[in-house]
Parts: C-alpha cells; structure tokens; sequence
C-alpha cells in the first residue's frame, strides 16, 4: 500500500502528525564510491517511532528514546554491493511512551507533532566507538569500586595512559590504547565471585499509553531489531515473555499479532526459536493483572499460552515470567504447578512503597502448599543497559548472599518497546570475567534457574501472596472495566456449563469450541496488567468496553443455541397447560430464591423457586413461602424490613441501624452506628493518578449525607420488599440505591447506581459490624485468604486497601458478617469495618 502512493519531497526540521497518524518516507540513496571498505550507516532521528523497510520487509526498529537511531547498511563496503538504493521509513507520531500532554502518564496530546531532526548517511568509525566503550567501562570502574579497592586505581591509571598514548587525530594510535584496555579486562576473577545472567529482555506494554493497535508495531520494531543483532551476535539470547506482540518478555497474544502482520519476520523469529537463542517464557496469553482475574481466567492465561507455545515452538513454556504487575495471588503457584511451570520471575515488588521485600531468590509457597523457585532480578529492574554500576548494584543488593550465587540481569529498553543494543552488548563483553567486577555471562532463563535449583538447599520460603505495597487504587479504577471483566467471566461460564450439557445430550448439538475460544482470548487480552486495573488511556478503555459488548453479543447467542438444544422439548408450548417459566441453575448448589419472570399481560411477576445443582424447575403455580416479607414504616421516617430469617431497620438516608439474625436474635450492627454508610475522601496520589491511592486519603474521610430523596417503600412485601433513596454525592455526583429484601433470603441486596462526576475523590460504602476478629477474609481465586483487620506492623498497614473477588467476610467463633459483590474488587477490614471500594 505504502509504496504506491504518491510521495513529496521532505526536508529535515519538519514536523509530522497529529497523534497516532502514520507517515510514510520514500528515501532513496547513493553512496560514494570513496566510501569502498568503510562501515554505512543510514541515520535517521525524529521524535516518533519508526522502522526502515527494505525490499518489502522490516529491517530495523528506529526510536531515539530507545538509543536505536541507524541502520547499518553494510559493515564494509565492497564494489559488488549496491551503490544506490531505496528504503521507506514508516513513521508512527507518537513516541516510545505515547504522547502525554506535559507528563508521561498525562491524557495524549491529540495534536502533538513529531520531527524529523536528523537524515543522513554517513560513515561510522568503528575503532573510535571501540575505543570509547573501553573508556566508559574503565572510567565507572575507577568512579564506582571505591577508593579501597585498588582494582579503581588500576582502572583509573590505565585510563589515563589511554588518553596518554592515544592521539584523536591518528587512528594509528588506537590500537595501543586499546591493548591498554584489554589488559585489564583480561585479568580474571577468582571462583567464588558471583555470576549474573544476561539475557536481552525488551517489555513491551500490549496496551497503556497507547492502543493495542500500536503495540502491534512496537512488537514488530522490536523484535526485528533483535533478530538482527543476533545475526551478528550468535551469543545474544533474548527472553520473550508476550506471545502476542511483545519484544520482552512472551505474550502468546504478541507473537500471534506479529505471525498475522508480519510473516517473513515471525519466520525469522522461529529460526532463532530453534537455535535457542529467541526464547520464548511466561506461559500466559499476556502479561495478565496478577489479582483481578478469576480463577478460571488465570487457567485460560496458562490453558492458551502454553497451548500456542507448544503449536508454535514445539515446547511449553518452564517458567512464569510476570515482571510488571501489581501483586500476585497466592493461588498462582498452585495454578503454575498445575500448567507445567516450577520457575517463577518478576521484579515488581522492588516498588513496594513501606516494605523493603526480604528476599531475591526464595521459594514461594500457595494457598494448598505447591511451591515455585521464585527469583527476583537483584537489580530490581528488567530494563538494565549494561552498565558497571548496575552489575555492582545487582551483587550489592542480592538479599539472598551465602544462599545463592547466581542472579538475573534482564538488559534492553522496555515497557514501551525498544529492547537491547549493540553498545549493551559491547559493554557486557568488556566485563565477562574482568577481576574486580561480577562474571557476566549470556544466558538463558533455564540455565539461571538450573544453577538456582542445584544452590536451593538453603533458601528461604515465603507463605501466600505478593502484595504490592502500591497501585492499590488499580482495585478500583475503571468500574466499567472491572464490571464488564466479571459479567463476561460469569457468560463465558455459563455458556460452557449449557454447551456441554447440550453436548452429552443431543449428538446432534456441535460444542462451539472455535467461538469460545474467540470470546476467552478477548476477554484475556483485557486481563493485560495496565487495561483491567484501569492504568490506560481512554483509547484502550474503549477498545476494551467494545470487546466486552462484543462478548456479551456473542456469548448471549452461544447460550440461547445452548438452551434450545438442551430444553428443546420443555420449551415446546403443550395444549390446556398452564404457562410456565424454565429456570435453569449453571451454579453447582442446589438455590432457592425469588426470580423475575413476564407475566401472561406482559406485566413482571415474582416466583419462589427451588432448582437443583447444575439443574432446571419448571415454575407454574407460585410456591407460598413459609413467611412473606414484611416492609413498615416507622412514624420517624425509618422502615424495617422481615422475612423470618433476618429484620433490619434503615433510617431516612438508606442506613442500616439494625441488621439481626432472627433464630438466635443476634445483633449485627453496633449501638450507635451505621451501616451502609458511603463516605467520600480526597484521592490526590503523590504520582500515579489512576494507579495509586495513599494511605493519607484515610485522613480525609467525608461521610455522605445530603440526602436528594427519602426512604420511600417500593415494594411493599409478599415474596419481595424494597426501598428506595437518593443521595447527593460531592458537588455534582448523585447515588440512588434500591435495598431488597427476599422472602427466605438470609441476605439484603443493595442495587446501586451511580452518576459520578468527580474527580481525585474516592467513594466507597462502610459496614460496621458486631464481630471481633484479628482477621477478615477474603475471597481470591478458587479459595480464600486471611489478612489482619488491625496494624501492628508496618506490613499490616501496608494492606490498608486491598483486593478480594466476589465476597470478604469478618467472622468469630459461630457468628460472621460477609460481604458480596457482583463487580467490584477494592475492599478493606479494619477492627470492626468492612468496607467497599466503589
């Protein structure tokens, strides 16, 4: 497409855009016969993103912010090599990280423009570059070893004869000053010096401060650039954690992208597979949020990455490689061991805000007892470049010396893309076994985590989950990502439990494995670790709102063809019957509750109905309850609400004053208090808007009690009572909530809606209760975890906000209060208050 347009001529100091457009440059080029025997560069800088293709396929990545800034045309100029040729630089305006108005994390400026500050073609001096990397490592030997160790005199000193000998204008008198240099370097170390293990890494975001379209290309711009220095650095080994489209690590979903979009480089890719030195880890779909998920969907990550690994490459993946995400369940190394996986890296709890992590290499221990080696890159980054004082800091920080010996150092540009560089490489040569500094050696994630193995005798182990002490408001964040999260995992639910019922059923019935899959890898790919927790532009918000009515869509259809297959003769209308209702129960318990149904005048009625586990009941005639709800209003304005099972009290502005259990007449709410109270308080983070909220926000607690309308009765009893009230929330933001009472129901349901029009407040509902426990618990994947309601230490108050999934729950000895949700994932439990992130 791009190269039959028609192309203008373009000068350097123009500028290009606006935000997320894509130009393309027609560059044709003639280089000097004078220029025989000498290395060509093609130079190309400009404040967008860019790639140079060649012949019709991409050759080379081009971001200034990512030190990538030429392409090597050839490395020494022979006459039967073309003189003249014609590249395209395709140019996407945006940078490395988006386009943010006056701040990286900022909305993107849609009328930023990039420029084009530098074309040319030029010679590189190889022995000069050669000659200044020496340099680099000798001068942060001698700044940065200490002025007790000698081997920073030896560094400085010689350093100093380089300049010495070395005459700038006489390439002649390079070569001494070098030999200089590789004196020193060649000095070895003794063998009990610690080892690290390099390996290329380049973490690249699916989606965050751009769409999940552009990561399409960050994928290609930098894994054609690692593929070509591995074409002439056969050492190199790269760790691909994203299978979709990601140069760091390997999504499944990245490296699908790149086979789709660009198939001569993914064959390229699948060479340097089979040599071992592209190395494809994580296991998952993506880089999924490490909480938030359910269950199931984790599986999914696993069940569809390993699956594409094994399609694509001919192995699944050994080890889980998560570095960027905000906490981790304590239900992952039950579910890594579970999908073939033992080894487990991150680096993320190197941001804890209170708690400096105890450990770099450990065992990490889950809810049933599975163990992971579990290794954390002492440098606490997985974008290092190379330099001495990253390898000295990586063997200063190991909080793990005496254990183990051998650490991770995960070098290349990251999160928006870029990878490794040559001079990344050059610099780690100089220092693979130099006396005075670390042994560094290319590696692989297998090798590293086989040495660790044989070293683990006397590791450590760390009991249930990683939390990150930072980003908690990623809980909350985006209530309509978070919703939709959970209905699509409640459908996709729903339509397997009804598909595979109709299957064994009816031979007829085809199971809509291809559809499902379809829906799963949607909803994975918004499981990414920035789209669910909210820390994404708008344009990602609403690519992931579309991909969640586009599940809904689907999976209502898949579920209807379902039912119809499964009920068929049920849902057949038979003469003189009376008209009934098909329940159907996808949960594995028997359930008895009051549903909605259409009435034969179109009007809604109610029915009790029982329906078995995994089940159906047909409702025709109303079963009676053994007691009816009944709903009065107080002459003071309150109303109170009974079943037979619990009565509760609700004052004017929908609080709860009293909530008990009707058979031992235990009280839940506590003299004098509210529950259901909304409170307000300011969420001003000291950076990270839509990531963090801070434990000072506690301080600024407002409780919610301008009331706009009453307590009102809207059901007045029979199988269903309800009751109605409005608040004003903030300055602009209206609450209107609808309290229902079931009859036999031993719970009250709050239906909630919201119109919030603030902004850096924080809103959420408070539930004191009459339980003394030191601590609540919550649920997480396929189980459940205690955390303390009190803050005696600064790890306990570290979880001020935490995550749960569907419920959390303060309970003592044969009394307790739980909390549901259908949509929500922020809570909290302090003494006696449990309370919802909304």
């Amino acid at each position: 497409e791009a190269v039959v347009q028609q192309f203008r001529p373009a000068q350097v100091g123009e500028s290009f855009g606006p935000t997320w457009e894509t130009c393309w440059f027609k560059v044709e080029l003639s280089i000097p016969l004078a220029w025989a025997g000498r290395e060509v560069h093609f130079v190309w800088e400009s404040d967008g993103e860019g790639m140079v293709w060649r012949d019709a396929q991409p050759v080379q990545g081009l971001t200034k912010e990512g030190e990538k800034t030429s392409y090597i045309l050839t490395r020494s100029l022979k006459e039967s090599e073309p003189h003249s040729l014609t590249l395209y630089v395709e140019l996407a305006c945006n940078g490395l990280f988006g386009a943010g108005k006056g701040s990286m994390i900022a909305p993107p400026d849609p009328d930023r423009r990039v420029t084009l500050s530098k074309a040319e073609l030029v010679v590189f001096n190889r022995d000069a570059y050669e000659l200044l990397v020496d340099l680099e490592i000798l001068l942060d030997m001698a700044q940065l070893l200490g002025e007790e160790n000698q081997r920073s005199f030896q560094a400085l000193y010689t350093a100093n004869q380089m300049v010495n000998v070395c005459d700038v204008t006489d390439p002649s008198t390079f070569p001494a000053a070098r030999d200089l240099a590789a004196a020193i370097f060649s000095q070895r170390n003794g063998e009990s010096q610690h080892t690290i293990h390099a390996m290329g890494h380049c973490h690249i975001d699916s989606a965050w401060l751009w769409p999940y379209e552009e990561t399409i290309r960050k994928c290609a711009r930098s894994w054609v650039t690692v593929v070509h220095l591995m074409e002439h650095n056969p050492e190199l080994t790269f760790a691909c954690s994203q299978l979709g489209l990601i140069p760091v690590l390997w999504q499944a979903q990245q490296f699908e992208w790149v086979r789709s979009w660009y198939p001569g480089l993914y064959a390229r890719i699948q060479d340097f597979v089979a040599k071992g030195q592209f190395i494809p880890v994580g296991g998952t779909w993506v880089e999924m949020d490490g909480n938030l998920p359910s269950g199931e969907s984790m599986v999914r990550q696993f069940l569809q990455g390993q699956r594409f690994f094994q399609e694509q490459f001919g192995r699944i993946c050994s080890e889980f490689w998560l570095p960027d995400t905000f906490g981790y369940s304590a239900q992952l190394p039950q579910l890594m061991r579970g999908c073939g996986i033992q080894r487990f890296l991150t680096q993320k709890l190197s941001w804890n805000l209170v708690n400096s992590f105890p450990h770099h290499t450990f065992f990490w221990e889950g809810i049933d007892g599975s163990q992971v080696l579990t290794h954390f890159p002492p440098g606490d980054s997985y974008g290092m470049h190379g330099r001495v004082e990253e390898m000295l800091k990586t063997v200063r920080n190991n909080k793990d010396k005496g254990r183990v010996n051998h650490s991770a150092f995960l070098f290349g540009f990251g999160d928006g893309g870029g990878g490794p560089t040559q001079k990344m490489l050059d610099r780690m040569k100089r220092m693979s076994n130099t006396d005075g500094l670390p042994r560094v050696q290319i590696s692989t994630p297998d090798q590293l985590f086989s040495v660790l193995e044989k070293e683990s005798s006397q590791l450590c182990t760390w009991v249930g989950e990683l939390f990150l002490e930072l980003h908690n408001g990623t809980y909350t964040t985006q209530a309509q990502i978070k919703k939709g999260n959970r209905e699509c995992e409640r459908i996709l639910h729903d339509v397997e439990v009804l598909s595979t019922l109709a299957v064994a059923q009816d031979s007829v019935f085809q199971y809509p494995a291809s559809q499902l899959q379809r829906l799963w890898r949607l909803l994975l790919l918004n499981q990414f670790h920035d789209v669910l927790p909210g820390s994404c532009i708008q344009l990602v918000v609403e690519d992931a709102l579309q991909y969640y009515t586009e599940i809904r869509r689907a999976g209502a259809q898949l579920q209807e063809e379902a039912v119809q297959s499964l009920c068929r003769d049920l849902l057949q209308p038979k003469a003189q019957s009376t008209q009934s209702t098909l329940v159907l129960n996808t949960l594995p318990w028997e359930r008895t509750e009051v549903i909605s149904r259409p009435g034969p005048d179109g009007t809604e009625t109610l029915a009790l109905v029982t329906v078995p586990s995994m089940g159906y009941a047909l409702v025709q005639e109303p079963f009676v309850p053994p007691q009816s709800v009944a709903v009065r209003k107080q002459e003071d304005g309150s109303i109170t609400m009974e079943n037979g099972v619990i009565a509760v009290c609700l004052d004017t502005m929908g609080r709860l004053t009293s909530l008990r259990l009707l058979d031992s007449g235990r009280e839940s709410v506590p003299d004098g208090c509210y529950a259901n109270q909304f409170a307000l308080f300011d969420d001003v983070p000291l950076y990270w808007d839509a990531w963090d909220v801070m434990d000072y926000h506690l301080e600024t607690r407002k409780p919610v009690t301008t009331l706009l309308k009453p307590l009102e009765i809207t059901l007045a009893g029979g199988l269903r009572g309800s009751v109605r009230f409005s608040l004003q929330v903030g300055k602009s933001s209206t609450l209107t909530q609808e309290i229902i009472l079931d009859a036999t129901c031993p719970y009250l349901c709050f239906l909630t809606q919201v119109e919030w029009k603030e902004a850096h407040k924080f809103l959420k509902v408070e539930f004191p209760v009459q339980v003394r426990s030191t601590n609540a618990t919550y649920e997480i994947q396929f189980g459940h975890l205690q955390r303390p309601t009190h803050w005696n230490t600064s790890w306990d108050w570290a979880r001020f906000e935490v995550w749960a999934h569907k419920w959390l729950d303060l309970s003592e000895h044969g009394f307790g209060v739980a909390l549901l949700n259908d949509c929500k994932y922020g809570a909290s439990a302090h003494r006696n208050i449990i309370s919802l992130s909304l």
